[in-house]
């Protein structure tokens, strides 16, 4: 829903104005004293919004509600600035600050303030909202445009990362006698023969999970222009590869799943845009979707390459080594470019949850999985967030490796659309 308002730095337009209105700034509303009258929802500032410069914020964090919050301005019709806390958190202001990276060159969650003061796991934005919102109409009891303005509805959205579309097929003859002389398998033979599906290949089963319940998944998919240390998937000249591409963007939405190289080398990026394009084979369906592949991107090249690149809406805000909040929000968003100090047309869709995230990197078991994924399920559902979970299909075959894993989403998709 759009809402009507205006903004003014004239106290008379202010003062006169009878209807809801807010004023942010260190003249109180409530001191009949100065131009502005007893009636306005006060909050004083602290001086992030008004600075040009990126500088290093003194973040206190204290306890509002059982929740955290910081740039805590005592005398206020809120304990907090909200809007300059939220725009330190949406807009990663501290990964523009000097900071530590992890092994793979990407921002380390370990320096993050989420991580840091526990609220990683918490769409903590959206929850400021609610509890925003509740102190607007507290205090402007007989307006609903609060209401009806910031009660979106949940919405859940899985999206897949096809970059090992399979384990065996097509791979090609020197890379499966390479397999099986350094990991001898029958089962590797038998796929080969034709004697049993390949371990990875959960298209079919997905596609029929999505339709029981009436789900639209987002699929990125992996064409490098060459295979690498960490770019195996099948190459896009093979034609498994470009019947598979080609089946999905007729059911579903896809999107790009840009190579670890394109991170090195720039060009890179449209080529692969433009590969997966001709794959489409349709015009209408030119991608403009993308998450990184191992969420490689720092700010703000990462983003600013994508926009370069023709892409409208990224899938890339979470991290790729711990599940959570990166952006402390549940919702999409617009990029905002703290360097340039100015709003993008690139969309962001954060993401909370990852599989790699929680096998690999988190070492938890099939149920501990499921608590993860029910918890983010029930924070999201409770300020009317989006949830965006990320999977791989080779989690979702037949694998050893990922045994009940298949039946745990099945479990998952049943509650959240519950």
């Amino acid at each position: 829903m759009e809402v009507d308002f205006k903004i003014t730095i004239d106290p008379e337009e202010f003062k006169n104005y009878a209807g809801t209105k807010i004023n942010y700034s260190n003249a109180h509303t409530h001191n009949s004293t100065n131009a502005y009258t007893v009636g306005g929802f006060n909050i004083q500032n602290v001086n992030l919004l008004f600075e040009e410069n990126i500088n290093v914020q003194q973040i206190d964090c204290f306890e509002f509600n059982r929740i955290k919050a910081f740039f805590k301005i005592p005398g206020s019709d809120f304990p907090f600035d909200i809007f300059a806390a939220t725009f330190y958190l949406l807009s990663r202001y501290e990964e523009y600050l000097p900071h530590e990276k992890d092994m793979y060159g990407r921002y380390a969650y370990e320096n993050s303030l989420a991580f840091k003061e526990g609220f990683l796991k918490l769409p903590l934005i959206n929850i400021w909202v609610k509890e925003f919102t509740k102190a607007l109409q507290d205090q402007f009891p007989s307006s609903n445009i609060f209401q009806k303005a910031f009660e979106p509805k949940f919405n859940f959205i899985p999206t897949y990362d096809i970059d090992m579309a399979y384990s065996y097929k097509h791979k090609g003859l020197l890379r499966n006698t390479g397999g099986f002389f350094n990991s001898p398998s029958f089962e590797r033979i038998k796929v080969l023969a034709g004697l049993k599906r390949d371990p990875f290949d959960s298209f079919d089963w997905l596609h029929l999970l999505h339709r029981q319940y009436h789900l639209q998944p987002l699929y990125f998919f992996l064409v490098p222009e060459k295979n690498g240390r960490y770019d195996k998937n099948i190459l896009p000249i093979k034609d498994a590869m470009w019947q598979l591409v080609k089946q999905h963007a007729k059911k579903y939405m896809v999107g790009l799943h840009p190579s670890w190289q394109s991170g090195d080398n720039k060009s890179l990026l449209k080529k692969e845009k433009q590969q997966l394009a001709a794959m489409i084979q349709a015009a209408e369906s030119v991608p403009t979707l993308s998450r990184q592949h191992y969420i490689r991107f720092n700010l703000p090249e990462g983003y600013s390459r994508l926009i370069e690149a023709g892409i409208t809406d990224d899938y890339s805000m979470g991290y790729g080594s711990i599940n959570g909040f990166r952006a402390s929000v549940a919702s999409p968003h617009y990029w905002f470019n703290l360097e340039k100090g100015e709003q993008t047309d690139l969309r962001i869709h954060p993401f909370c949850f990852m599989d790699a995230n929680a096998y690999y990197e988190q070492k938890q078991t099939v149920q501990q999985t499921l608590d993860e994924m029910i918890h983010y399920l029930s924070v999201c559902k409770e300020v009317n967030g989006t949830l965006v979970t990320v999977w791989h299909n080779n989690f979702l075959g037949t694998a050893v490796t990922f045994k009940g894993w298949k039946e745990m989403y099945i479990h998952f998709i049943a509650q959240a659309l519950q």
